[in-house]
């Protein structure tokens, strides 16, 4: 989320931090999408490397009305292949939701939240459990929250009002949730079973270049090979942090920078550190390789308008399309990954 208030008496000091610092990454959003599309110009192949396309067919498989609230954020792919995708709602005043997909397109609606609210990062677990991160300026509904399958919202932990819960990820065991504070450049982490939220990782690597509105550090965060992968927007870096045997956080591996306007991220596959980023500001994705090296593999002549978030499965991917410039075209598309593009010079 490159980008929350219920009551009268919290709608002062959330405006603060919310309007600006949208309206400032509108106009970044704006600029970045003028040299994005000057640099785009190009046919495809030239675009990346002379290897052809890295994603094919890219096609919109879904579409939000960004007006209504409808602003998706993050997109997890489920183990039968349907989807659960947040959508902000509070860039415009809307309820937030969180939304089942199945692999047919039926939309379900999971979970509403409260106008002014926004949810951010979602993650499942093996057992079909949904986790979520609500931001809201009523202290009694911020934090993380947990749906099972058949139930009912409920949070697992509690955090102050206004802060700024962004990414979410849950560890190969399922027994431990990492959420990004992007404002506070904290790693957050609660049980699944619930308890107290506790600062797992507080570092300068996490938090954003300057305080104020339309400054964001750690944004996304995904668990993958025994580590904590994260991404600073402001710093346009993707780190690695490993999670040591007492699952305390090692070092701050800083894998690639000069990612700008980088949002939420998913990798290629399990075994694979090849991550697939959005760029939200650039209108941009990008494969990012072990080594650091970059590849830019859609781009707003793709259709892209502010993505957020990608998800991969095979050699299908899945990128969430925020909308943030106009005419809006807040949306889901889904593409093919050519390996041999994708591994080309």
């Amino acid at each position: 989320m490159n980008k929350k208030n219920s009551h009268r008496t919290r709608r002062a000091a959330l405006t603060i931090l919310v309007v600006p610092a949208a309206v400032a990454l509108g106009a970044a959003s704006a600029s970045a999408a003028s040299a994005a599309s000057a640099a785009s110009a190009a046919p495809p192949s030239a675009r990346q490397g002379g290897t052809g396309p890295v994603i094919t067919g890219l096609r919109t498989v879904e579409t939000f009305n960004y007006d209504a609230g409808g602003q998706p954020e993050n997109v997890t792919i489920n183990p039968d292949g349907s989807l659960t995708v947040s959508l902000l709602g509070f860039l415009t005043g809307q309820p937030p939701q969180l939304l089942h997909i199945s692999r047919s397109g039926q939309v379900t609606v999971l979970v509403t939240g409260e106008p002014g609210e926004a949810i951010g990062g979602n993650a499942r677990d093996s057992a079909g459990t949904i986790y979520y991160n609500l931001l809201s300026g009523d202290p009694a509904r911020s934090g993380l929250w947990r749906l099972r399958s058949g139930g009912s919202p409920e949070r697992i932990g509690a955090l102050p009002a206004g802060q700024f819960l962004n990414g979410l990820t849950i560890d190969a065991a399922g027994e431990n949730l990492y959420a990004a504070d992007s404002l506070a450049g904290t790693i957050w982490t609660v049980p699944t079973s619930g308890g107290p939220v506790k600062a797992w990782l507080v570092s300068p690597a996490l938090a954003p270049l300057e305080p104020g509105p339309g400054h964001f550090g750690v944004n996304g965060v995904t668990y993958h090979n025994g580590a904590v992968w994260a991404s600073n927007t402001d710093r346009q870096t993707l780190l690695r942090i490993p999670v040591t045997a007492t699952g305390a956080p090692g070092p701050v591996q800083v894998v690639a920078g000069n990612l700008t306007g980088i949002d939420d991220f998913k990798f290629l596959a399990g075994r694979s550190d090849v991550a697939f980023v959005a760029l939200n500001s650039a209108n941009e994705v990008a494969a990012v390789f072990p080594d650091g090296r970059t590849k830019i593999v859609a781009t707003s002549a793709d259709g892209l308008d502010s993505p957020t978030d990608t998800a991969v499965r095979g050699s299908q991917i899945f990128i969430t399309d925020g909308g943030g410039n106009p005419p809006h075209n807040a949306q889901l598309q889904a593409g093919k990954i050519n390996f041999a593009a994708l591994f080309g010079s």
